[in-house]
């Protein structure tokens, strides 16, 4: 019989509880790994956890705003295993994953017209299939083919409005005619091959050009001519820098800017047009959270743009029906448990030591006492497995509970003050736990995120040369998210346009909060009382002007920076919203806003949610130009016992979703067990 393998998984995140479920999801998998997920505080799901407000209506209490996509593949090929797996009773909250994500076509883009904002309205075609059911193709090649079909589209709606006769007056379709000729195996593509579609693409462009100047300056003329724009100067720079056959990773040493601009792309029209800001929008994309410096790799940006409108299955997007912690991180949860995985909560990492042989130590802070044994983390509203958004203090030592409460204490923050307030109370230091290799654990699965290394693990960047450049050149910035519920619905506010029934996800606005989702739907799960159920709720959420984050002493960083979050919400409200919603008038009219305790004014914004998420832990981590080469496989530390999982990991994708941190995972499993054979998307040549 094989000796048992014991596993120690750091950290709760998307990531770590992928490869949990896949190390744990064959047959007689008990037989070969003992496995342990340790975590600080009481919650799982790192930058997608979730909280229940028990004072204020069981509201969900949200990182930011999490939307998954169709063409996350692995993500819902984990979701449809786990509520298989969960089997919930039908007629139960969120019986099935159907329920839990409903599919979702509406997208608008903010667009700047002179000193105003315009909204660019976009409801994306159903696909065939369903997400989580296998893979379109994302070879660059085969997608542009798709493209080059709503190209010609495009361009022969505007040719029908031109006053003027063309050259050619389907140039697209010439275009489009050269490309079907060619295989679908991009490689096998020769210099004359490329010679003729840039030729091709050429007299298009050139089409396209004449056009823009013949044509009225309208809103829907005017965005054709951008789609084309973009579309043409994509494909000529794909062409002349090989990606069809290299994959988009060879130009990712530009910013996606700078790369249209060096293949001739129009400034307004295509470098500086709504889309292409809308992109750096979506991944948080502005060094230290300053929108004057954009820099996104241009090969990562365009792999999104590609796999995002050719890739995905069924519909564009799909939203959650609940919080992410109760749509995902709870029925996750529950189903490893139930397997016989293994959780430590209110367990902070402080250490990882490593030898000639890995990881050797790794030393935790032991942050609450449960007399009761293992600790329970869920609570039930509705029907529903919900993550609070403070711990059950009855399960933990009284004496502990009751000092964490008086001092309303943060157990998930990197800045907090509870071991001082704890030594001063107890007249001793927080228990430490320290995990010894061959006793406690054989492999570790390092589930933190990449800006936590430095602080708690200099070790083993020390012993891992690979490791330590992957953390010098990841960079990550801070993010701020805001909810506020109304007591109005969504079209009352002066937002129209619901195309059936679907609100708005919009993105591409003015910083700060430069994204906004009314997200209504996730009302119904909520438990307010009746005088004070809200009509709507919206969120927001962007990047956050922050750079250097201060030492661990400074306890009261976190305070200012979420009450920044919060001035900076307010000034939304105050000064730019009534750019989006009509009815708002030249003063907000802050009695809209739902506040059960019934304050006038401003005041009202206080018992809305914000948070800044400037944890290290909690930063997303960008992809700026050129840091795409120093990502690692889970397997690529040269420490035989330390395997890496979340989205800052080599996964195909080389940026922060939860796609690409189950991808992690997925790769830290395979790397240990073998398992899944396959990660669909995992390289451009699928």
């Amino acid at each position: 019989m094989a000796q048992l393998q014991k596993i120690a998984v750091l950290g709760g995140g998307a990531g770590s509880l992928a490869a949990a479920f896949y190390l744990s999801a064959r047959p007689g998998w008990r037989e070969r790994y003992e496995i342990t997920v340790y975590q600080q505080g009481w919650r799982l799901g790192g930058k997608g956890a979730s909280g229940r407000d028990t004072l204020l209506g069981q509201r969900i209490e949200e990182h930011g705003l999490h939307i998954w996509f169709g063409f996350y593949a692995n993500a819902f090929a984990m979701l449809r295993a786990v509520y298989d797996e969960l089997g919930r009773p039908p007629g139960a909250s969120l019986a099935a994953w159907d329920q839990a994500f409903r599919p979702h076509d509406y997208i608008v883009l903010a667009e700047q017209v002179g000193t105003g904002w315009r909204p660019w309205n976009l409801v994306l075609p159903r696909r065939p299939g369903e997400p989580g059911t296998g893979s379109d193709s994302v070879a660059p090649w085969r997608m542009a083919l798709e493209a080059l079909a709503w190209l010609r589209r495009w361009h022969s709606e505007l040719r029908a409005l031109a006053p003027v006769a063309a050259e050619d007056d389907d140039p697209f379709g010439g275009l489009q005619a050269l490309a079907a000729a060619l295989p679908l195996d991009a490689r096998l593509h020769g210099d004359a091959d490329r010679a003729r579609l840039l030729e091709a693409l050429r007299r298009a462009d050139r089409d396209v050009w004449a056009l823009s100047l013949a044509l009225i300056d309208d809103d829907h003329t005017r965005r054709m001519l951008v789609g084309l724009a973009i579309g043409t100067t994509v494909l000529r720079g794909m062409l002349a820098d090989g990606v069809f056959a290299r994959g988009f990773d060879v130009i990712n040493r530009e910013d996606l800017r700078a790369w249209l601009l060096r293949h001739g792309g129009d400034p307004a029209l295509c470098v500086d047009s709504a889309p292409v800001r809308a992109m750096y929008a979506q991944l948080f994309a502005f060094e230290d959270g300053d929108p004057g410096r954009p820099n996104l790799e241009a090969g990562v940006a365009l792999r999104w743009i590609f796999r995002m409108s050719f890739a995905y299955r069924g519909a564009l997007m799909y939203r959650m029906q609940a919080g992410m912690g109760d749509a995902v991180f709870a029925p996750l949860y529950d189903v490893l448990a139930r397997r016989g995985v293994r959780f430590a909560f209110f367990h902070r990492v402080e250490e990882i030591a490593a030898d000639a042989d890995g990881v050797g130590t790794v030393r935790m802070a032991v942050q609450a006492d449960i007399p009761g044994g293992d600790y329970r983390p869920l609570v039930t509203v509705k029907g529903l497995p919900c993550w609070p958004s403070a711990p059950d203090y009855g399960q933990i030592a009284p004496d502990q509970a009751a000092l964490l409460q008086e001092h309303a204490v943060d157990l998930e923050s990197w800045w907090s003050d509870w071991p001082a307030l704890y030594r001063q109370a107890f007249g001793r230091d927080l228990p430490q736990r320290v995990l010894l290799r061959g006793r406690d654990f054989d492999q570790v699965v390092l589930g933190l995120p990449v800006g936590t290394l430095p602080l708690v693990a200099p070790g083993l960047l020390a012993a891992s040369p690979a490791l330590a450049s992957t953390a010098a050149a990841l960079r990550s910035v801070v993010t701020q998210a805001c909810q506020v519920w109304f007591e109005r619905s969504t079209q009352a506010l002066g937002w129209t346009y619901l195309p059936d029934g679907e609100e708005p996800i919009l993105t591409g606005f003015s910083q700060p909060y430069d994204t906004w989702a009314a997200m209504s739907q996730v009302l119904p799960g909520e438990d307010w009382p009746p005088a004070s159920m809200p009509h709507s709720v919206q969120y927001f959420c962007g990047a956050m002007a922050l750079s250097e984050l201060p030492p661990r002493a400074d306890n009261g960083f976190p305070a200012r920076a979420a009450a920044q979050a919060k001035a900076n919400a307010v000034e939304l409200l105050d000064k730019r919203i009534g750019a989006l919603w009509k009815e708002v008038g030249s003063a907000f009219p802050w009695q809209w806003l739902v506040d059960p305790l019934g304050a006038a004014g401003p005041a009202r914004m206080d018992r809305q949610y914000w948070r800044a998420n400037v944890d290290p832990s909690e930063r997303y981590v960008l992809s700026v130009a050129g840091s795409g080469a120093s990502r690692l496989a889970s397997d690529g530390t040269s420490l035989p016992n330390l395997f890496l999982a979340g989205d800052w990991l080599r996964t195909g994708l080389d940026s922060g979703c939860v796609e690409a941190a189950v991808m992690g995972g997925m790769q830290a499993a395979r790397a240990i067990g073998g398992y899944p054979e396959e990660i669909l998307g995992d390289s451009d040549a699928g």
